[in-house]
């Protein structure tokens, strides 16, 4: 009985995410060394999945002088956070509450008219014209561009806006070489923007990718934010991961040959093994795409996530190596000892490293460090 007893309680810890802001903060100094210009720290989606306000902090601390997000609620967020530098909220809708940005501090971006003609009511607001350059997305469309800039110019003449900016998006900059037409596009658009009166002084184009493969693409400012958390689209640059994640061995049970595991029994051992079995899953954040493909790092190698990624749970096949509840097994982390990184698990899912980091789930513990 005391046995079973020291197993449970070993066994009573939960899932864990670990948040290590030094890589967050060694990434930036990468960026910062590397931009032509100064550097935004994006930290939109909780700062990818890694803590909004700690990675902001950690990101400003480290060099950048710009903090990017899309809502206004995020916004407001870094603010309370304590963050002082210039924050860019970039898409909202038209009847955003635009006096909390003036109340805040917090510019906004203009990707059309009508937010224009909202944005202005409100002000004066620093904004940034957003200038869709290839994605048919947000952003104003180009034969809609000369009406912004005029009406752009009259707000400002009344003291209801001050452009501070113009910014667009590079729509296939993992792509080396692939930048030329968005740049000429946000170029020909600042140029636009100058004809009428407006000064401008802050151009940004480049995100990770662009920042890490293209120098003609940074112009004033580089917009960081997968890079910031060990994440490069471009493929070209080994980064710092700044997130680890790590789940008990709740239970263990010996089964034979040919037993079937999981819904639908999708696995089914070729031999006698021991199976493990892991308290986390696809509410938690593990694609189930995952599935049959998936690997965790437990007793000191990789073993096989055997069968289906359920809800709360995945079991994984340890052969005949002795493991035993409460031993812990790395879901995900740097990959420096051998253990799956989310690079992996985007694979096995058919995804991108984004998804997996932002997709972790509320119930997991957070440990940042």
């Amino acid at each position: 009985m005391g046995a079973l007893v020291t197993s449970l309680r070993q066994a009573a810890a939960e899932p864990s995410l670990s948040v290590d802001l030094g890589a967050v903060a060694a990434n930036t100094r990468r960026f910062v060394s590397l931009a032509r210009g100064e550097v935004m720290a994006v930290v939109k989606a909780d700062g990818f999945g890694h803590g909004l306000g700690d990675v902001a902090r950690t990101a400003v601390a480290a060099g950048a002088t710009w903090i990017g997000v899309t809502s206004l609620a995020e916004a407001v967020a870094v603010r309370e956070s304590g963050v002082d530098v210039p924050v860019l909220s970039w898409l909202n809708p038209v009847d955003a509450d635009v006096r909390t940005a003036v109340r805040y501090g917090i510019d906004l971006s203009v990707p059309s008219l009508h937010h224009l003609a909202v944005i202005e009511q409100a002000g004066p607001v620093r904004v940034h014209l957003q200038l869709d350059t290839g994605m048919a997305r947000d952003g104003a469309s180009p034969d809609s561009w000369l009406a912004l800039m005029s009406a752009a110019r009259r707000a400002e003449l009344a003291g209801k806006i001050s452009v501070v900016g113009v910014m667009g998006h590079l729509p296939c900059a993992d792509t080396p070489g692939a930048n030329a037409t968005g740049r000429r596009a946000l170029l020909r658009g600042v140029e636009m923007a100058r004809q009428a009166g407006l000064r401008p002084a802050v151009r940004h184009l480049a995100a990770t990718s662009a920042a890490l493969t293209d120098p003609s693409s940074h112009l004033d400012v580089v917009r960081i934010g997968a890079g910031l958390v060990g994440i490069d689209p471009s493929g070209t640059t080994r980064l710092r991961s700044a997130l680890r994640l790590t789940a008990p061995v709740v239970q263990v049970r010996r089964v034979e040959a040919g037993s079937g595991v999981g819904y639908g029994h999708s696995y089914v051992t070729e031999r006698a093994t021991t199976l493990a079995l892991l308290p986390v899953g696809y509410a938690d954040g593990l694609p189930r795409a995952a599935s049959g493909r998936a690997e965790v790092f437990l007793g000191g190698r990789r073993r096989p996530v055997a069968g289906v990624i359920s809800m709360d749970q995945v079991v994984v096949d340890v052969g005949d190596d002795a493991v035993a509840p409460g031993d812990e097994a790395v879901v995900f982390g740097a990959g420096d000892d051998g253990e799956p990184t989310v690079e992996d698990w985007a694979r096995w899912a058919g995804t991108i490293p984004h998804e997996i980091v932002t997709g972790i789930g509320v119930r997991v513990r957070r440990n940042v460090r």
